[in-house]
């Protein structure tokens, strides 16, 4: 059994090369989350090999990328007893640690141009969404910084952005009325008071520490306006939420308009938590759309680099050994 991880800053995920295996665990590392604790459970497995793609590095409790790829990669390397190989953006052959550095859709797309062929993958997770063209092979540029210069990273995801950074402005019984900039209310309670996601798959934090229920929600989308849900009432928190669906939305059908025209693409790959988000902007643009959860699996969809990698490490494996 070939085991893949993708190490996030607030999730790492964790899928086999057949799909059987499909996890994705909170474990947000700027608090000190017990990492190593978690991929010993995944060692207990004894898989064959270990492929592992990273994006943690960005997260503040290290000082730079470079400390991060090396804390990282120890913890996998200390963690498992069998083979490790770590996926690069241009492979499993790389020279700088620093080509490790965020490369998870670098393997989704790799995997995707052989199975599936052109098109724009797009990945929508809890708190970014990539887009990658494929023309024939992955053309996205390497890094994070390139990624989010070319349109390629968009910082909104489906459950840790905050409201008061994705919109400026509610409209509540017919005033516009300014979000606080606090971390008050994220995207994640936008989508439960509206019944689009299950408490269960609310995987994160809440931003007050309370409960994940719909009426805990409700309270944290009043605050984002300074009131509370008896003044606004459940209609104005609900407005609240609505236009945050409808504000992401307009971002993801913009973001992947520019890539399209840019590349000359017809097709969309969507994959993770967002992938229903990322459906309905490919119809608004009269895009076909091919939903990964329908080619592989719901559960493989959501956890896709931790699959891709697994995949491409047992390729790999395949032509060196053979």
């Amino acid at each position: 059994m070939i085991l893949g991880l993708d190490i996030g800053g607030a999730n790492t995920k964790v899928c086999s090369a057949d799909g059987s295996i499909a996890k994705s665990i909170y474990l947000p590392l700027w608090k000190g989350a017990p990492l190593g604790e978690a991929l010993s459970r995944f060692a207990a497995l004894e898989p064959e090999a270990v492929a592992a793609v990273i994006t943690g590095e960005l997260a503040d409790c290290f000082s730079c990328k470079r400390e991060g790829i090396e804390s990282l990669t120890a913890a996998v390397k200390t963690a498992f007893h069998c083979p490790v190989h770590f996926w690069g953006a241009s492979g499993f052959i790389w020279n700088d640690p620093m080509q490790l550095a965020a490369a998870n859709w670098s393997a989704s797309a790799a995997l995707l141009a052989e199975e599936v062929g052109d098109g724009l993958f797009v990945d929508m997770g809890s708190t970014t969404t990539d887009l990658i063209p494929i023309k024939g092979k992955p053309l996205a540029a390497k890094t994070d910084f390139q990624r989010l210069a070319r349109g390629e990273l968009v910082y909104t995801g489906c459950l840790r952005t905050a409201l008061g950074a994705l919109m400026p402005t509610a409209r509540i019984r017919g005033d516009r009325v300014p979000l606080s900039p606090e971390l008050f209310a994220i995207t994640a309670d936008a989508y439960l008071a509206l019944g689009q996601i299950s408490q269960d798959r609310y995987a994160c934090d809440t931003p007050d520490g309370y409960g994940k229920d719909r009426i805990s929600a409700l309270r944290r989308l009043a605050r984002t306006v300074c009131a509370d849900l008896e003044e606004i009432g459940e209609i104005g928190a609900l407005a609240i939420a609505e236009q945050a669906r409808d504000r992401q939305h307009r971002l993801l059908v913009a973001a992947i308009e520019r890539q399209v025209e840019r590349h000359r693409l017809s097709r969309v790959m969507a994959a993770g938590i967002g992938e229903r988000s990322i459906a309905k902007a490919a119809s608004f643009l009269g895009l076909e759309c091919v939903p990964l959860s329908e080619r592989y699996s719901p559960e493989v969809s959501d956890v896709f680099p931790a699959y891709a990698v697994a995949r491409l490490l047992e390729a790999f494996l395949g032509r060196t050994q053979g």
